[in-house]
Parts: structure tokens; sequence; C-alpha cells
């Protein structure tokens, strides 16, 4: 989708950014946001940068605005829970390229199909691509405001920098501050941490280990992703190894006794499954004797083959011509 032209684009020149937001909001919120959000703007500014390579729009644009990449816009979709907000999903948004302006009834559209899968989930602001804030960003932020009264503001730079370590991902609210004398809406930069979940950080690796052009193999990517599983269990052991001796020293006096860490270890312990059933046992055995079957089956059959080769190469090694009397025919 490409950016809305504002004045200053038509003249041949960079939009200029808008006031500097401030250091951080005073909300008090706190935000978390899922890798799927990254992973579907990231989508959808390659798939319009590649359109328009392809389409050869930027070569009838001026030279400026050519060097500029292509603007995406969307929606983030999740929940709030008092003071903590949770960005799980988004999807992309339809602007008029001359106006700016939100197709309403496509935004409807998403709202009513996504209300369908995902009830719980409503709009809690919008997306964009860039690398700071643009002057038109306010007006795309005031439309949403009929849909939520405070929007947040998620903003992705896609250029590359090699020395930047952290993610090039920064999220917004609006607060109204006084300027020169009257209110103004001004974009504040909030903090905010990255939430995973096991389906979403398989998903994630899978994109991560995709199978490249030039090689590689799916015996290769079996071997990453199991290393990655073994990496998490064995984290998981040292640091259930670390509360187990904790506790211990805890219990023999060799440390004073803590009641507030004791009750999230409890509360943390009842979270685990119950796993000590005669039923779970049952199940557990015949997956496990299945695994063995199944191993022990793939020996068998790769001996076999084996086998077979070495067969086959000692008769083509003892074969004699057929017009040779009294010769040896083969081997075996």
């Amino acid at each position: 989708m490409s950016a809305p032209s504002d004045p200053a684009t038509a003249a041949g020149q960079a939009p200029a950014p808008a006031a500097a937001p401030a250091a951080s909001s005073s909300s008090g919120l706190t935000f978390k946001l899922h890798p799927l959000v990254i992973v579907n703007v990231s989508d959808h500014h390659t798939r319009v940068k590649a359109q328009a390579a392809c389409s050869g729009d930027s070569s009838s644009s001026s030279g400026a605005a050519a060097a500029q990449p292509p603007r995406v816009f969307g929606c983030v979709i999740g929940v709030q829970r008092g003071r903590t907000v949770e960005i799980f999903n988004s999807f992309e948004l339809v602007l008029d390229p001359v106006s700016g302006t939100l197709d309403r009834a496509f935004l409807e559209k998403k709202q009513e199909l996504y209300k369908k899968v995902f009830p719980d989930f409503y709009v809690l602001g919008w997306y964009s691509t860039g690398s700071d804030v643009q002057d038109t960003d306010m007006q795309i932020h005031k439309a949403l405001m009929d849909v939520n009264e405070s929007p947040v503001y998620l903003l992705l730079n896609p250029a590359i920098n090699l020395s930047q370590k952290d993610l090039p991902v920064t999220i917004y609210e609006s607060e109204l501050h006084v300027i020169d004398g009257s209110p103004q809406l001004i974009f504040v930069r909030s903090n905010y941490t990255i939430e995973t979940v096991e389906a979403e950080r398989i998903s994630v690796d899978h994109v991560a280990h995709l199978k490249p052009s030039d090689g590689g193999s799916a015996a290769t990517q079996l071997a990453a992703h199991l290393t990655g599983i073994h990496s998490a269990i064995k984290m998981l052991n040292s640091r259930v190894r670390v509360i187990h001796q904790y506790l211990v020293a805890m219990q023999k006096g060799d440390i004073p006794v803590d009641n507030s860490l004791l009750r999230q270890v409890s509360s943390l312990v009842r979270r685990l499954p119950a796993m000590e059933s005669q039923k779970f046992q049952d199940d557990f055995l015949m997956e496990y004797n299945d695994t063995l079957l199944m191993t022990y089956l793939a020996m068998f059959t790769n001996c076999s083959s084996t086998m077979n080769e070495l067969v086959e190469k000692i008769n083509t090694s003892y074969e004699r011509p057929a017009t040779r009397r009294g010769g040896r025919g083969a081997f075996m």
C-alpha cells in the first residue's frame, strides 16, 4: 500500500517528520508484543515493496520520493487486561493514495471477520513502517479514534542496521499537550516487552529456518529444530534444579524462609498438569513402545537395503560369460 501523498511529496521533497515524541509515556500502561505482529508487518512491507518494483511505479516518481521505501498501514488487535495491553495479531488497512483516508467498509468487514474467530480481540491501534513519525500519521491516528478512543501506534523501521541489536520497533501512544497555548495531540514513546507462546515460537522458528534456495536439507532443519528444543529443555531443567536446591537449603535452615517466594513456587507447581494417573502411564508406555517399534523397523529396513546392495555387488563381481562351458554361474 503506497503512502498517502502530501504537498511536500508532490513537490519532490521527502515528507518532514512530525514533532519529536516525548521520551516516554506517562499513562503507566504495559505493552506486550507478540512476534506474529512483527512477522505480519515485515511480510506486508516486503510484498508491497516487491509489487512496487515489479510494476515500475517507483520509476515514475521523483528521485527523492523513489528513494523512500513504500510505507504500509494496518491495524493491530489484541486484549487489554487492566493496565496491561497485549498485542496478538494484525491485519492490513486500505488507504486512499490521494487523500490518505481509510476505507471504513474494509475496516468494518475485517473487524467482523476477526470477531467471529477471536471474539475477545478488538482493535488496539494501527501500525506503519518508516524511520520516524510523519505528519500524516496523526491524521490516520485520529481517524481510528472512533474505533478505539486511545489507539496505539506501532512503527517498524524496515531499514537494515547491522550495528543495531534491538528490534527496530517502536510503540507510541497519543497524549494531549499544550503547545503555544493550544492543546495538541502528539505521539509519546512507550516501553514494551516481547511475549511468546509455544505455537508462535514454533512458527517463528520455522520462518527463521526456512530452507535456503542455494542449499540445505530437511534433515538440517530438523536437526536445528531438535537442537533448539533440547536447549530449551536443558534450560528448564537447570532452572528447576536451582529452585529445588533453594527449597532444600530453606528446609535445612541454611537460608531464611521467604513466604512470598514459597507462595510463588506453590502457584507455579499447581499450574503443572498431574501426570501420575494410571491412564497416563498406559498411554505413555504405548507411545513409547510404538516409537521403539518404528525405530527398530527403520533399522531393519536400512540393514536389509544395505545387505541387498552388498549381494548385488558380489553377484556382479562373480559373474562369468554364459558361453564358457562348465563355468560357474552367479555366486548367489
